[in-house]
This record gives structure tokens, C-alpha cells and sequence, in this order.
């Protein structure tokens, strides 16, 4: 019987980047998946990136992981998002070819050393001491490992959803998990119940492009992953439609038949990704919704309707979507559908993604409460890196809110947590104009490589992007330009001559350095402010529950939540300033006395 560092169980977005984060760092790791042909797969949107999500791709790339290699090598079209504002706020999205992602994600997968893929069901973890010593499946298979990492997106206990029919499925008619929601209650995790929702899927033969706008890709395509140099092509158009009154007409007679007004949709669904019907209902006021036809792959016929995603019964479906431009004719090769999972309270978990209670147990994905690849992915990388270090019995990777997207996203999560399916997005970082993606290598992968996953070909060319950027600021400042180039309208072209010496990434820096050179002082200083709360790491043993001097909601929160940090204890609801300051005071008594 083989024994493994670390089992990863779920093959999606998070399980792919935490089984290759384990095995590159030399871990024996074990990929545990319902189906080998649904890893990496996309059920939802066939793209990857969009506001705040592109910033988790160049994070999760800064650090080592792979999803920005994927789509670089597998994308149809490219877009920077934001354009008209400031570079805080500009996002990469790409639209997946999403057959070819998840056939080259799996040939990454299957070529990695030290690790080995299995088709299985995960039954339950085994514990010990209050130390994970295994897992065992529903076949009965007992596969003893050092530490687990639980990535079993939306497929637990998940029940697919359209008008009045209701059965047990994953995502596009895959199997569920119907055991492991029951392990995770053994072990003392709250559970709840999330629901999203899909769109339709069209049969291009029947889409009259003619009556859509096109909507072109960017060029030059700037790439998600720092290592990709060569050039992309746009290959692919989207196209922008619109619903309109007869659309909502529709809905609105059909209310009665839709499961989220019947009460048959018991989960909690995403605020900021509503269904159609929810959409008129919510905003009567709206004439009309824009949808968006995007490409599946380059070898499907299936286009996805963005923006239209619902769980209306069959017949509504196809009536209220042959009443958009373009849609008339339109053949629904997939309809659409709702699917409810069960999830966990993300509270229960350390910034690190580890389990409270049980030592080398993480989580890590849509089972936390998130929703979308990206979030996946950059909670799938960390768990993984965590997982690694917690075997090595070194001391965990902890990103702080003022380092990274990343990080913002998992004291989110694990300080406040989340009732609602969690999306990123640029305005839940209090730091973003320092947090941009254009310099995500610049402050993770030092970090990356510290760990040994970001290898000796970033840090290489991280360092010429460093040079290359101070020398164009040297050069600005020396030809007295530096008040023209904060100018909005000016270009570092505009002021540099040989800027055709330099690569787009340095010119980009330089210039933005340049331009916002007072903002960003006032960032860093905001920053340099909270380092020292973020930096200053509580002990595990800390006796909340006997600190007198702490008012008692304090006491129990600290003690229900288990903080890494002053800063985190501090954004804690129920904690307040003057308990932090009873907090700090005590820990410098203790640190007297020892």
C-alpha cells in the first residue's frame, strides 16, 4: 500500500493547481477525481479572467501555478477590461477554448512527477489524534496519506435543477459525490447550501450573427502567464444581443413556473451573477438585458449565451430565447439549468486554507463558498503550497491582504465568511492600486521562488523587468519629462526614444510608476501602517476564553475563529479596538515572562 504525502480530492480548477503545486515541490501526491474526463473542466463560462478574477490568474502565475500558461496556450479571444480607468482596475479575460484546455491541462497533469491520477469517489477522511492519517473511498479502498486537500467543487450531494424536474447530478450530467458532505459534518464542519446556475448552450448553425454586434478581441493580446513571449492571435469573435420586452414579457408570465419563486431552489445563489428571470424581476425597470454569444471551443458548434443563464422549464426556455435578435431560430443544444451543492462555512478554516480542528486537513475552492475558476484556482495553489509546508513541518504561506488579491480573498472568507457564493472583484481590496496585475510578479514571485515552485526562469526575467523599468524612470527624469508623462494623454513613447529597446511589461511599469508616483507613496505608507498588526502572528495556544479583561463576545470569537494575526483578530465582527488593545497588551506581558 502506497503511502502518499498528499491526496487531493477533486479534479477541478483548485485540484489541478493544488496536485501540481505538491508534486513539483516534491511531494508524493495523489489526484482523487469522479471522472478523469471532467478534470479542468469548464461548466459554466468558457473563459478565464474578468475584473478581479485576471488579477487572480497573474497571482496564481506570479507564484507558479498554471492556470495562465493554460489559457494562454488554449484561448480564442482576448480582452483588457477597464481600459477607461486606471490601471488598478484593468483586468485580463480571455474566452477559453475550453476543449482544448482541458485536454492540455491533463497532459500537464499526467507528465508531472510525483503524481499519480485516480478515477474514485472519496468516501471520508481518517483521522487520528486530531492529525490526518488518510482517506478512504466508496469502493471500500483505504489510502493512507500525511495531509488532504479537499477540492470537491459543487459536486456535493449537488442536485441539477430545471422548471419543476429536480435530480441528483453534477454539472453537465457528471456524477455527484453523495458520501463525503457527511464526512466533512463527522469532522465538525458547518455545511450550507449555495446554488448557481448555467446558461443554454446553442447550436451555431442556428445563430444569425447578422443581427448582433461583433465584439473584436484585443490587439497586441497581452498574455495572463509573465513567461509567455511569443505572440497570441485572436482567433474568434464574441457577439452582443439584447433581450427585450417580449423577453421579459415572457418571464414575467412564467414566474410562477420558475423553482427560485416556487421555493422548489433552496440554496443561497450569487448576488452578482443573477439568473434571467431574477434579473427582470429585480429591475422591472430595464427594457432590456445585453447578452453575450461566445465560442465554446474552435471544435464544438456550441456557442454560450452570457448573461442568460436561468432554470425555467424546457418550453419557457426555448420561447424566451427565440425572442432575442439573433436567437430566433436558435436550437438549445444544452438547456439551462440551476444545480444546488452543499459547501462549508469558510470560518472554520485559516488564512492558510488548514482546518481549525483537524491538523493536515485543507480546503480549498468552491467548497469554501466561492464561486468561479479563478477564486478556485488561487485557493487550490495556496492549499496545495500549505499542504506541502505543513508535511515539511515548515511554517505555512500566509498572504496578507496588503500582498495580494489572493490574500484579500482568504481573510475574507475565513474572518468575515460569506453568505453567498464569493466573487472577486477589484473593489474588495482596500490596497489595489499597489495590488495591479501588472506587478503580481513583482511582489509573489521572490515569494514563489523562496518556496521552490516559481523556478529560476521568472526570477531571471523578473529581474530584467526591474532593470529595464528603473532604467526608462531614470531616463524620464534625466530628460526632465516627468511632469509631461503624468499628463493622462502622454505615453512613456511619447517622452523615450528608445523605447522600442524595451519590452511592453517594463514600459507599462515604468510609465505607471511615473504617473502615479505620489498615489502610490500614499499606498505604501496606508500599507506600512497595517504591516505591523498583519505582521505581528498570534500563537495557537492562546486561552481566549480565560482573558478576563476581553468583553465576552471577544472572547468566544477569538476562540470560534483562531486568528493568525493582530490584523486579522481585528476584522473579526464582535472584536473590537479595545479588545485588540487588552490582546496586545496581554501578549507583550507573556512575551516578558518567557
Amino acid at each position: 500500500m502506497i503511502l502518499y504525502d498528499i491526496v487531493v480530492i477533486g479534479g477541478g480548477h483548485a485540484g489541478c493547481e493544488a496536485a501540481l503545486a505538491s508534486a513539483r515541490l516534491g511531494m508524493q501526491t495523489l489526484l482523487l477525481t469522479l471522472n478523469i474526463d471532467s478534470i479542468a473542466l469548464m461548466p459554466c463560462n468558457p473563459s478565464i479572467g474578468g475584473t478581479g478574477k485576471g488579477h487572480l490568474v497573474r497571482e496564481v502565475d506570479a507564484l507558479g501555478g498554471e492556470m495562465g500558461l493554460a489559457i494562454d496556450d488554449t484561448m480564442l479571444q482576448s480582452r483588457m477590461l477597464n481600459t477607461g480607468k486606471g490601471p488598478a482596475v484593468h483586468s485580463l479575460r480571455a474566452q477559453a477554448d475550453k476543449v482544448r484546455y482541458q485536454s492540455r491541462m491533463r497532459k500537464v497533469l499526467f507528465s508531472q512527477p510525483n503524481l499519480t491520477i485516480q478515477q474514485a469517489e472519496a468516501a471520508g477522511i481518517s483521522v487520528k489524534g486530531g492529525h490526518v492519517t488518510g482517506i478512504t473511498t466508496v469502493s471500500s479502498e483505504t489510502v493512507p496519506c500525511r495531509a488532504v486537500v479537499v477540492t470537491t467543487g459543487v459536486y456535493l450531494n449537488s442536485t441539477i435543477i430545471i422548471g419543476e424536474t429536480m435530480w441528483q447530478a453534477g454539472p453537465q450530467g457528471l456524477l455527484p459525490s453523495r458520501h463525503f458532505s457527511q464526512s466533512l459534518l463527522d469532522l465538525g464542519f458547518s455545511l450550507r447550501r449555495y446554488k448557481t446556475g448555467t446558461p443554454a448552450r446553442v447550436d451555431q448553425r442556428s445563430i444569425d450573427f447578422s443581427r448582433m454586434t461583433p465584439q473584436y478581441g484585443d490587439e497586441p493580446v497581452v498574455p495572463f502567464s509573465f513567461l509567455t513571449d511569443r505572440k497570441l492571435t485572436n482567433t474568434h469573435s464574441c457577439y452582443l444581443t439584447w433581450t427585450n420586452e417580449q423577453t421579459h414579457e415572457i418571464i414575467r408570465q412564467n414566474l410562477h413556473r420558475s423553482p427560485m419563486f416556487s421555493g422548489a431552489i433552496k440554496g443561497t445563489g450569487a448576488r452578482y451573477c443573477p439568473s434571467i428571470e431574477d434579473k427582470v424581476h429585480r429591475f422591472s425597470d430595464k427594457d432590456r438585458h445585453q447578452l453575450f454569444l461566445e465560442p465554446e471551443s474552435a471544435d464544438s458548434m456550441e456557442w454560450y449565451v452570457q448573461g442568460m443563464s436561468s432554470s425555467m422549464p424546457a418550453d419557457v426556455q426555448q420561447l424566451m430565447y427565440h425572442t432575442v435578435p439573433g436567437l430566433e431560430n436558435a436550437v438549445l443544444t444544452r438547456l439551462a439549468y440551476a444545480i444546488e451543492y452543499d459547501c462549508v462555512d469558510p470560518t472554520g478554516l485559516s488564512p492558510t486554507m488548514a482546518s481549525l480542528e483537524v491538523e493536515g486537513l485543507y480546503l480549498a475552492g468552491q467548497i469554501n463558498g466561492t464561486s468561479g475558476y479563478e477564486e478556485a484556482a488561487a485557493q487550490g495553489l495556496l492549499a496545495g503550497i500549505n499542504a506541502v509546508q505543513y508535511v515539511r513541518n515548515k511554517e505555512p504561506l500566509l498572504l496578507t491582504r496588503d500582498m495580494s488579491y489572493i490574500g484579500v480573498m482568504t481573510d475574507d472568507l475565513t474572518t468575515k465568511g460569506t453568505d453567498e457564493p464569493y466573487r472577486m472583484m477589484t473593489s474588495r481590496a482596500e490596497h489595489r492600486l499597489f495590488l495591479r496585475q501588472d506587478n503580481a510578479d513583482i511582489r509573489l514571485t521572490p515569494l514563489g521562488n523562496s518556496i521552490g515552485l516559481a523556478g529560476g526562469e521568472r526570477m531571471k526575467r523578473l529581474e530584467r523587468k526591474m532593470q529595464d523599468t528603473q532604467t526608462l524612470i531614470s531616463q524620464v527624469e534625466k530628460l526632465g519629462k516627468t511632469t509631461a508623462l503624468r499628463r493622462p494623454d502622454v505615453k512613456i513613447q511619447d517622452v523615450v526614444e528608445n523605447w522600442q529597446d524595451y519590452s511592453p511589461a517594463a514600459l507599462e511599469q515604468a510609465e505607471i510608476q511615473v504617473k502615479f508616483a505620489g498615489y502610490l507613496q500614499k499606498e505604501q505608507a496606508s500599507i506600512r501602517q497595517t504591516a505591523a498588526m498583519e505582521g505581528h502572528r498570534l500563537p495557537k495556544d492562546i486561552p481566549y476564553m480565560d482573558l478576563d479583561a476581553l468583553r465576552i463576545e471577544a472572547r468566544q470569537k477569538l476562540s470560534k475563529y483562531q486568528p493568525v494575526s493582530l490584523g486579522q483578530a481585528s476584522r473579526i465582527p464582535g472584536v473590537s479596538p479595545a479588545d485588540i488593545a487588552v490582546l496586545t497588551v496581554w501578549l507583550k506581558k507573556r512575551q516578558a515572562e518567557n
